[in-house]
């Protein structure tokens, strides 16, 4: 994603946030992000219990849109599965293969020599440091036609970002807003077939080739 300029100053916590002018993306500042120990240390504070209803029903945003779209027996990812994988639980059980991948709790790197119909990206995507390479990287693990479930705080009123609780998590350091979406979608010829709160389903479109933008 391109270049941006300061939006955003956070005195408290002395963190800078940049905005791209064509994308929309605002990120934090890379000196500012935490070190890997920092981040694992809070993703182990995490409760994602894959039996707990409320997480579940929390989840059920993103499986419930995606299964109506996929055959029984399609083959997933869950990119950034975390140390519960508990959406990969609810697809396995409507009849799906899910493979796992995270680069601290599944840091299998054979996951990533396959192709899969569908990849969900859920609550993963705002601790990505590196947010272009890491969509170039689900656009190439996607089957032609297959689809990308993301879910992640959408920025969506930039007047209220320093007020925004999503922004707080000091493991959240890029955030997307609705321009951000249409901006990847045309860069990897994708089609936006759902797109509610926080969850965007994307669809690979074979026939389209990416953009450049």
């Amino acid at each position: 994603m391109p270049g941006g300029r300061l939006c955003c100053l956070d005195f408290r916590r002395h963190w800078r946030y940049f905005r791209c002018r064509r994308c929309g993306l605002t990120w934090r500042d890379p000196d500012q992000r935490p070190s890997r120990d920092e981040e694992q240390d809070h993703y182990r504070l995490h409760e994602n219990d894959p039996e707990d209803p409320g997480y579940r029903e929390f989840l059920g945003q993103l499986a419930r849109p995606l299964l109506e779209r996929v055959p029984r027996g399609a083959s997933g990812l869950d990119y950034g599965c975390g140390p519960g994988p508990a959406l990969a639980r609810i697809l396995e059980q409507a009849g799906h293969g899910v493979a796992l991948y995270d680069p601290f709790f599944a840091p299998d790197r054979e996951a990533l020599d396959d192709r899969y119909d569908f990849i969900t990206c859920s609550e993963t995507a705002e601790h990505f440091f590196h947010p272009a390479e890491e969509f170039e990287r689900l656009a190439s693990l996607l089957r032609p036609g297959g689809l990308l479930g993301l879910m992640t705080g959408i920025r969506d009123q930039p007047a209220r970002f320093g007020r925004w609780q999503y922004r707080l998590d000091p493991t959240h350091v890029c955030f997307y807003s609705p321009r951000s979406l249409d901006w990847l979608a045309r860069r990897h010829g994708w089609r936006i077939v759902y797109r509610r709160g926080t969850v965007t389903l994307f669809e690979d479109t074979p026939d389209d080739s990416p953009t450049g933008v």
